[in-house]
């Protein structure tokens, strides 16, 4: 029988490779790896981010793939993040770890120039907020000061809107686009980083739909702009993405 959420809450307040920091708990005390992430993976390999990881699924197929890198999958959703965290240790994979936390608070947990790259794997694509989208100038402004200088952000997607989204910001910006396409699969790209496939990356193509995918540079020091857009919003029943219509 699969473990309830408490079970897993309970297995993960445990877990060598997870950090479960309140917001609270940041403002009165400083997080001990800040700054100091070769501490806890003992090397300074580069460090690489999966926001919104949900089942970590990528932070633990990029981490066996590429164990010259350090890879850290962040998400608010503990019952989610304990499959991969789990994963992460009874294979001993000590180059992934986990945090629990808001995407906004990153700069609680890394200093400037820490990352070398950051994974967003299917976020919901915000149709109506363009500040919650984290492909905007708001997350971009965010990622853009714990990123290397000529750091790397990825994006995988099924969302239309979001893929067209984030093309416009990149022109808006200027920003330097290394490799886009709104059809992965058939774009001919034959990378290992591409091969791992997220639980709901199996949903989306089980329904036909294509993948899309962007790789571009993240400039320090730049003054980010919104880009005024109109775009088709993609079908989605109310009560949540995973009941998508097909037309």
């Amino acid at each position: 029988m699969a473990k309830n959420k408490l079970a897993k809450f309970a297995d993960m307040a445990t877990y060598e490779n997870v950090f479960q920091y309140s917001y609270e708990t940041l403002k009165k005390e400083s997080f001990p790896f800040k700054g100091k992430w070769e501490d806890f993976f003992g090397n300074k390999n580069p460090i690489v981010l999966e926001l919104g990881c949900g089942k970590g699924e990528y932070t633990v197929g990029l981490a066996r793939k590429f164990p010259e890198k350090n890879f850290i999958g962040i998400d608010i959703k503990g019952a989610r993040m304990w499959t991969g965290a789990t994963q992460a240790l009874d294979e001993g994979l000590t180059n992934a770890a986990f945090l629990r936390s808001r995407i906004e608070f990153i700069h609680h947990f890394f200093t400037e120039n820490e990352i070398s790259e950051i994974w967003i794997t299917f976020p919901d694509p915000q149709m109506k907020k363009a500040n919650k989208r984290l492909t905007s100038p708001r997350f971009m402004e965010q990622y853009s000061h714990v990123l290397k200088e000529g750091g790397i952000i990825h994006l995988k997607t099924d969302s239309n809107f979001l893929y067209k989204y984030t093309k416009a910001m990149i022109e808006k910006n200027r920003l330097t686009l290394l490799f886009e396409t709104d059809d992965l699969y058939n774009s001919g790209l034959n990378e290992d980083m591409l091969e791992i496939r997220t639980f709901y990356e199996q949903q989306w193509l089980s329904r036909g739909l294509n993948i899309k995918y962007i790789r571009f540079h993240c400039p320090k020091n730049h003054n980010w702009v919104e880009p005024e857009v109109e775009i088709e919003k993609d079908d989605y029943r109310s009560f949540g993405r995973n009941a998508r219509i097909l037309m």
